[in-house]
């Protein structure tokens, strides 16, 4: 009798603290909106979307205006910029939101914009919400403004534990993620690539900062990546920020004069915002975008039920499957820039092969000094010896260089790659979301730009080649006797390492990646 009594209040202890763990979690019925891309001809009925169809009644029809931006001060100006001309639409979509003084400053504006009769639409992954719910429910109290959270977790949110717990019960679909990057304004103009919103994606963070890339596009392709965000927009899998969390209808006017009020202190005391408002205040439209490159381009993204399926997809039904048809055609070189580079056995074989016949194979990735994710420099460390031997040239981006400025990361005492992007022969060029590993093939979803043109190309390989300098980078080879080295220099003389730089701690997490047989899933 006692051992009957004890089990059942242990039972009812297990059922309680479940209760309380899932308490206050449940989802709330919210209906969805129905919003679409602003149609064409009001797109150009905008100052931005006017400027574009003037320059884009000068090229052919099929042509995209197209702008690499390399400097993380200027991409975040660009976007302040863009939304304080922006009429009508504003969509951004992103995979991290981190506050800091980016993000601040764009969120005062969302609200001014939103004032303005701008119509704001946020799509945040669900890991984006994490300790930013009251913030997200504020935002999205102002009737111009609606917050959506893709593929979110539907209970436990309340604390952290409990997030904990629900996520590894529906881990099959909770580890995929919303990895796309998008901005777009009017529907006229679009930034995509690397760059997620936080103040080490734009240079603004004075301890680190991420070399990141992105990709400004008018015309066509703009006109098509706003038809990928509505794809998600609509998707089943994203929910309105209203069924998980609320805010009283004026909440967004609390949060508007707190930030105005935080911003106001920082107008004069911040040098970022001081210089980049002397340099961009007064930009008009042209200005603001050119110099644009015109060439044929082809917005790629993956489905958004790429999320929502069983298993590993159909590579010809992803963004990857798209790039591997590019690459088996390639003659002459491929670049390869991706700040976790797992090739996978399959990945490592087709570069192989291409080396092999003659084709310049080039990687810029993180070393394991600079990586922000060691496990991930693990899976791929395994890799480099074939790579070597078939005539593949690895580059390793150091953390602790002194010409950060090159990729586009003045003053910050440290560094780590965030660029995602490939070169085709001489003639083609991706910039985007997406990863050469596992888990921007098969689990996340991710979008990027297709691009023909040889100046663009000639541009993104010159970028390419700075980081490669021994001064930025080190130079992967092998000895006599097969094992690694690394080349780069110290002080301007030539240095060649025999052991891996990086703290033991990094060397842990690196083996733990292998150790455990992680390299799916990362």
């Amino acid at each position: 009798m006692g051992r009957a009594s004890t089990g059942a209040r242990l039972v009812l202890t297990a059922l309680l603290a479940t209760c309380l763990l899932l308490a206050g979690c449940a989802p709330v019925p919210v209906a969805r909106s129905h919003s679409w891309a602003l149609p064409l001809h009001e797109s150009e009925a905008t100052a931005l979307g006017g400027w574009v169809a003037e320059q884009h009644a000068q090229q052919a029809p099929e042509q995209s205006g197209f702008r690499l931006l390399v400097d993380g001060d200027e991409a975040f100006a660009l976007r302040a910029a863009l939304l304080a001309r922006s009429e009508r639409t504003l969509d951004v979509q992103t995979y991290i939101a981190d506050d800091g003084l980016t993000s601040r400053v764009l969120l005062a504006q969302m609200l001014d914009a939103a004032e303005r009769g701008v119509r704001v639409r946020l799509l945040l992954d669900d890991l984006a919400s994490l300790n930013n719910e009251a913030l997200l429910a504020a935002i999205d109290s102002h009737p111009q403004v609606e917050v959506r959270l893709f593929n979110p977790l539907l209970r436990g949110r309340g604390t952290l534990l409990s997030r904990g717990v629900m996520m590894a019960a529906d881990l099959r679909r909770q580890h995929r993620r919303m990895h796309n990057k998008l901005w777009l304004s009017d529907g006229a103009v679009a930034i995509t690539g690397g760059r997620n919103l936080g103040d080490e994606y734009f240079n603004a963070d004075e301890q680190r900062n991420f070399a990141d890339l992105d990709l400004l596009a008018v015309g066509p392709v703009a006109r098509d990546l706003s038809r990928s965000f509505d794809d998600y927009w609509r998707h089943h899998l994203a929910l309105p920020m209203a069924r998980f969390r609320q805010a009283e209808p004026d909440a967004w006017r609390e949060l508007r004069d707190d930030l105005a009020a935080w911003l106001e202190e920082q107008r004069h005391d911040s040098p970022y915002l001081v210089t980049l408002r002397q340099r961009f205040a007064e930009a008009t439209p042209g200005a603001l975008l050119a110099p644009l490159t015109w060439a044929p381009g082809q917005a790629l993204w993956d489905p958004p039920a790429k999320l929502a399926g069983r298993g590993r997809p159909a590579l010809e039904e992803t963004l990857s499957g798209e790039l591997v048809e590019v690459i088996d055609e390639l003659e002459q070189r491929l670049l390869i820039i991706s700040a976790y580079f797992i090739p996978t056995p399959q990945g490592a074989a087709q570069l192989q092969r291409l080396a092999r016949d003659g084709v310049e194979v080039a990687v810029i990735t993180n070393s394991l000094e600079a990586t922000d994710v060691p496990p991930v420099h693990g899976a791929y460390a395994g890799y480099r010896p074939a790579l070597l031997e078939s005539g593949v040239r690895l580059y390793e981006l150091r953390a602790d260089h002194q010409e950060s400025a090159s990729l586009g990361v003045p003053g910050a005492s440290s560094s780590s790659l965030h660029i995602k992007a490939l070169g085709f022969d001489r003639d083609q060029l991706f910039v985007g979301s997406y990863n050469i590993d596992p888990r921007s093939i098969w689990w996340n979803s991710e979008v990027g730009v297709l691009v023909e043109s040889q100046a663009l190309n000639r541009e993104l390989w010159a970028l390419a080649e700075l980081g490669m300098s021994p001064s930025l980078s080190y130079a992967v080879g092998l000895d006599e006797a097969g094992s690694l080295e690394w080349h780069t220099d110290n002080a301007d003389q030539p240095e060649v390492l025999r052991r891996e730089p990086g703290s033991w701690l990094r060397r842990l997490g690196a083996w733990s990646s292998r150790a455990l047989r992680l390299e799916d899933w990362l």
